[in-house]
C-alpha cells in the first residue's frame, strides 16, 4: 500500500482454501443460504469485439464500496496467478460488479473461457486510490482500446457530478472500439477516431 494509505480504504475477501474446496458439500449452511463458491460467481459473460472480454460477477460488497478510478486483484484458482483488472462498471444494488479485459496471456485466456455459474477463488478489492470527483465545469476523457473500460465509470462520475463531458474514443478500426453506446449516452459531446478513418 502507499505509505500513509489507511487501511480502512480497503475491504479484501478471500474464502478460506479449505472451505472453497469443500464449499459445495456443506451441509452447515442454512437452506437458501449462498457458500464460498457463490461469494464471486460469474454471472454473465460477452464478447464485446474480438480478443476482448466483459464478465459480470457477485461481489456485493465490491460493488457497494467501489469508487471510479479503483480496481481488483483476482484469482481464478490456487494455482493461478493474481492479475489486477479495472472495475469497468458497478451495480451497488445487485450486488455486481462488471470487469473488462484483454485475452494477453495464459490467465486472461483462462477468465475468458469461465462460463456463467462457475466462481473465482480470490477477488481483492477495491482497490488504489479514486479519481477525484468533482463538479469542474468540462471535463474531457479521452482513450483508446482497452483504456475505454477505465475511462467509463470516472467519465460516468463527472455526469453525475453535473460537468459538461466530452469523450474523445479511439480504436484501431470501427470493429474494435468498445463501450461507444455507453459513453455517448454519458457525454455531452463524442468523437470517434479510428486509425484506418
Amino acid at each position: 500500500l502507499p505509505t500513509g494509505t489507511p487501511i480502512e480504504r480497503f475491504t479484501l475477501w478471500r474464502p478460506r482454501l479449505d472451505y472453497e474446496w469443500n464449499c459445495l458439500e456443506d451441509t452447515n449452511r442454512n437452506e437458501g443460504e449462498k457458500g464460498c463458491a457463490d461469494m464471486f460467481e460469474i454471472i454473465g459473460r460477452e464478447r464485446l469485439v474480438p480478443g476482448v472480454v466483459s464478465l459480470t460477477l457477485r461481489a456485493p460488497e465490491i460493488a457497494r464500496a467501489h469508487q471510479p478510478g479503483q480496481f481488483v486483484i483476482l484469482r481464478i484458482d490456487e494455482f493461478g496467478e493474481r492479475i489486477p483488472l479495472t472495475v469497468a462498471d458497478k451495480d451497488p444494488e445487485g450486488g455486481t460488479v462488471t470487469l473488462i479485459f484483454q485475452e494477453v496471456g495464459r490467465t486472461t485466456y483462462e477468465l475468458a473461457n469461465l462460463k456463467p455459474g462457475s466462481a473465482l477463488l480470490d477477488l481483492a478489492g477495491p482497490l488504489g486510490m479514486p479519481t477525484e470527483v468533482r463538479r469542474f465545469g468540462t471535463t474531457v476523457s479521452i482513450g483508446g482500446g482497452i483504456g475505454i473500460p477505465l475511462l467509463y465509470p470516472i467519465t460516468k462520475a463527472f455526469r453525475e457530478a453535473d460537468n459538461h463531458v466530452i469523450s474523445i474514443l479511439g480504436a484501431r478500426t470501427k470493429e474494435l472500439l468498445v463501450l461507444e453506446r455507453e459513453m455517448r449516452a454519458i457525454s455531452h459531446v463524442t468523437e470517434i477516431c479510428t486509425d484506418d478513418g
